[in-house]
Formats: structure tokens, C-alpha cells, sequence
């Protein structure tokens, strides 16, 4: 591909996660080297139209150009299960969750869901997902197969549960290696596609089955991990029953080899300090999920928690026990959790107020540094990947009121957060 060239208003992130806005901005994507088509150069369009003489402009008068959305958690077989009422984690996995991920043994019938969910992830703004696929292997090539073909930043993996799971959904221990390995080899770098290692949680794997798939991260070190920790209050006392010898829930995964850069925990909800400091010296990433936090009544992630011992986190939508593809309800539901009088782990510490630069930082650039892809995706500087949304500040009567009414960049963000859904987001640019 050709250099293009793009003026809008232009929102992005310096190394230090604060935000930059030009509000008549250019930018300037093409090909690099090695034929990626990235951002060449971001800014004021003034200060750079001159560097670019003969280039065509495509011109978006009154629309915002942003860094396409990172969501750090969430699963594709779940498109179906969003929206299904239950008291709680458990009960949910049991009576909706397990029962239609036995379906994706089908490659067709997980092709047809894996086209949808990439719709809808476009259709709302995220241009890269770290996602769990199914126990069965065609679910992983069917997700693969679809992002390949649209060119995706995709990440994803076959779920290990060999223990405590129903028939359809259960693996068998060695074979699920098996199968993750040749997955690896078959999919991890092809493109812009990146594999997960993804035990589903400590209690549906046993001790064989996490040691294993410990062993694959140490002998494939470039590629993800995913599970999910201290959610739940009976998921926590579950998972310590059966691995007693570990400090913590979230010791059984360090235990096992299961915690360095590049691995990612949803939830990270009912955490100490000594949990925190493992995050953090390990590398290891929270994905926070607000919208199924609150939906399921899991709690709240302490925010303050982790800016103070400074472990990794960004956001995610969590689909199907989130309530909504959109980062704006993800980041609106994040607002309400941070400002939560008590947070995770029944400390009783207070809240506090997330700003909106930082939110929309949690779910872009921010979310890129936690899978350990800063510089590469999630923002807009020069080198970054050329994947961007262009919203609309105008989508919506009531949004467009207020948007006219914003007197910084604050009030601005803040708008388009707490009013914000797929029809803010106009388009979405894939490299």
C-alpha cells in the first residue's frame, strides 16, 4: 500500500500515557520495511502538511481520529450467552456458558459465530482482541482463519479444562497439550495473529494439565497466557480448596510457571498486597472487566490498589458475562467501579475518580503496554500499527449537545464515555 493521508481532530498518547490532542490534526500512514502499514507521522496539520507535498488528503471535518480499542479480555463463544440472567459465576458457566460452548466442535457452526463477533468487535471500535476461543481446537482455526482474512491483530487460544467440567466442554489432559502445541506452531506469528496459552481457571484443570501448559510457556516464551483469577468469592475458596499448598488463588498459576510478561488475568478482583507485588514482579497483566463485575456482583478491581503497587492493568468487555461490546460502557462501567466507596479485596479503602484521559488510555495504549505490545498498537505515534477509529461527536442528538458544549479535552472524552456507543464510532481502519 501507498502513503495516505488523513485530517480530522486527532487524539493519541505520548510514552508516559498523557494524552495529545491536535483539534485539526493530520495523519500520515504507509508502509514500513517490512511492508506493515504503520503511522509515518501525527500531528497538527499545519506543522505537517508542508512534509508531504502532492500526498492526497482524505478530509473528516468534524470527526475525532483515534487508536482503534484494545479489549484484553473476552470470548467469542460467549457472543450468544451476553444478556443471560443467574445468581452468580457458577451458576451462569453451568446453565448457559458450558452448554453452548459444547457447540463449537462444529468448525462451521464456529466460523458462522467467529464472523459475527469480528463484526461487532469492528462494528464498536476494537481493532485488537486478546480472546479465549473453546476446549475444542476447530473454535481456535475458525477465529484464526476469519482475523487472517481481515487482516486482524487477533490473539487467542484452545481453553484447557480437563477437570470439573461437563461432557462436551471437558478435554483430555494430554491431548489438550497436544493440541495447544500444534495450535502454536500452526497459528502463533502467522500474520498479525498471536496465540494464547489458556487454562480456563485453576479449579477446572488439574495439577497435570497446569504443569503442562507451564511447561509450553516456558518452551514458547514469545506467546500469550490467559485465565482468570479471584472473581468470585466461592471461585476463590473452590480454587484454594483443591490447590492448598499455594499461597493464593493466584499463586497456583506463579506455582505453575504461569506468570511473566505477556500473561494476562481477568478479573484480579479480591487481591492483597502480596497478590499486587506478584503482578508486579512478575509482569503479569490484569484485565479488568467492569460491566461482568458488576453484572454477576463479582465486586469491584481496586484501581487505587494498582496504581500504588503498579502492577499491569487495562480494560475489557468480558463478553459474554460483560453486558456490552462498546469500550464506552466498558469505560463508563470502570468510572462507576474506581469511584465505589469500597473496593476489591474488603479492604475498605475509598475510591477514586478515573479520569477520562486515563480511561481511554486503560483501554488503548495502556491495554497495548499490558500485552506487551506498546509502540505497536493501541495508540498513534509514528512506528505504531495503522489501526484507528474515526468517531462521530455529532452521533447523537443529545451527544452532540454536549460535545459542543466541552471546554477541554476532559469534558470531551467524558461526553463521548458516558454517551458514547456504536454509533460514536463511524469507522474502524485496519492497518
Amino acid at each position: 500500500m501507498q502513503a495516505q493521508a488523513y485530517r480530522a481532530s486527532l487524539l493519541r498518547f505520548d510514552d508516559a500515557g498523557h494524552a495529545r490532542y491536535d483539534s485539526d490534526g493530520l495523519l500520515v500512514t504507509g508502509p514500513d520495511a517490512a511492508g506493515r502499514q504503520v503511522v509515518l507521522a501525527a500531528g497538527d496539520h499545519a506543522t505537517l502538511a508542508g512534509q508531504f507535498p502532492g500526498l492526497s488528503v482524505t478530509h473528516w471535518p468534524g470527526r475525532i481520529i483515534a487508536p482503534g480499542f484494545v479489549d484484553l479480555h473476552l470470548h467469542y463463544p460467549q457472543t450468544d450467552v451476553i444478556g443471560s440472567p443467574a445468581e452468580g459465576l457458577l451458576p451462569w458457566l453451568e446453565h448457559y456458558t458450558f452448554p453452548h460452548e459444547a457447540r463449537f466442535a462444529d468448525g462451521d457452526y464456529a466460523a458462522g459465530v467467529a464472523r459475527f463477533f469480528l463484526d461487532e468487535l469492528a462494528r464498536h471500535g476494537v481493532t485488537t482482541a486478546l480472546t479465549f476461543a473453546t476446549s475444542h481446537p476447530a473454535s481456535v482455526d475458525a477465529l484464526f482463519g476469519e482475523a487472517r482474512a481481515r487482516g486482524l491483530r487477533l490473539i487467542t487460544g484452545k481453553v484447557l479444562q480437563d477437570s470439573h467440567s461437563p461432557d462436551g466442554v471437558r478435554d483430555q489432559t494430554e491431548q489438550s497439550l497436544a493440541d495447544t502445541e500444534a495450535l502454536i506452531r500452526k497459528w502463533h506469528g502467522v500474520d498479525r495473529l498471536g496465540y494464547a496459552i489458556t487454562p480456563r481457571f485453576a479449579p477446572s484443570c488439574s495439577e497435570a494439565q497446569l504443569r503442562g501448559a507451564g511447561e509450553l510457556a516456558a518452551r514458547y516464551p514469545e506467546v500469550w497466557i490467559q485465565s482468570h483469577v479471584a472473581e468470585n468469592l466461592d471461585e476463590i475458596a473452590w480454587a484454594r480448596a483443591l490447590f492448598p499448598q499455594s499461597r493464593s488463588y493466584l499463586s497456583i498459576y506463579a506455582d505453575h510457571g504461569l506468570m511473566r510478561r505477556r500473561a494476562v488475568y481477568a478479573h484480579c478482583i479480591h487481591f492483597h498486597d502480596e497478590d499486587r507485588a506478584l503482578m508486579k514482579d512478575t509482569g503479569t497483566a490484569a484485565a479488568v472487566c467492569p460491566t461482568s463485575n458488576l453484572f454477576l456482583g463479582s465486586g469491584f478491581f481496586d484501581f487505587a490498589g494498582a496504581e500504588r503497587v503498579g502492577f499491569l492493568h487495562g480494560l475489557a468487555s468480558d463478553v459474554g458475562g460483560g453486558t456490552s461490546f462498546s469500550p464506552f460502557h466498558t469505560m463508563l462501567a470502570a468510572y462507576h467501579a474506581g469511584r465505589a466507596s469500597v473496593t476489591g479485596g474488603g479492604e475498605g479503602k475509598p475510591g477514586v475518580s478515573l479520569a477520562p484521559e486515563r480511561l481511554w488510555w486503560q483501554h488503548t495504549a495502556g491495554a497495548a503496554r499490558a500485552l506487551g505490545l506498546e509502540g505497536v498498537i493501541g495508540n498513534l505515534q509514528p512506528g505504531c500499527e495503522a489501526d484507528f477509529v474515526v468517531l462521530n461527536p455529532q452521533a447523537t442528538p443529545l451527544l452532540a449537545r454536549k460535545t459542543a458544549q466541552a471546554e477541554n479535552l476532559a469534558e470531551l472524552l467524558f461526553a463521548m464515555i458516558v454517551l458514547g456507543d456504536d454509533r460514536l464510532v463511524e469507522r474502524s481502519v485496519i492497518a
